[in-house]
């Protein structure tokens, strides 16, 4: 996902294992294409968190998923002013999603990154 702003905002959570695959579904169709129609939303991505084994210190280390959220978007804003403008406070509220996979979410982290400028 190569960036082309200057903003990510990053929405990560759990959700109840049995309400997994009815937010694989509502997130895929209906709360994405609902974010992609707002004005500087520019991209969605949707990632899973995975236990993974890295090299540092001349040595393998294996990395637990721990307290982190297993579900992430990362989506790219022209600007914070998105988060806040009222196309995003509609979209936000659009299909299943405020009904029927908000209640079972816990866990929820979100964050915004500004890119930063080569030094």
């Amino acid at each position: 996902m190569p960036v082309t702003t200057k903003y990510v905002y990053i929405a990560s959570m759990d959700v109840e294992p049995e309400k997994e695959a009815l937010l694989n579904e509502v997130y895929d169709t209906e709360h994405i294409p609902a974010l992609l129609k707002v004005p500087g939303v520019l991209s969605v991505e949707r990632f899973i968190a995975e236990p993974f084994t890295m090299s540092m210190g001349g040595e393998a280390r294996s990395v637990a998923v721990g307290g982190e959220p297993k579900f992430s978007a990362v989506y790219e804003i022209e600007s914070p002013d998105v988060l806040v403008s009222d196309a995003w406070a509609a979209a936000v509220e659009v299909g299943r999603w405020p009904e029927h996979v908000r209640p079972y979410c816990s866990n929820r982290h979100q964050v915004l990154r500004r890119i930063t400028e080569p030094s």
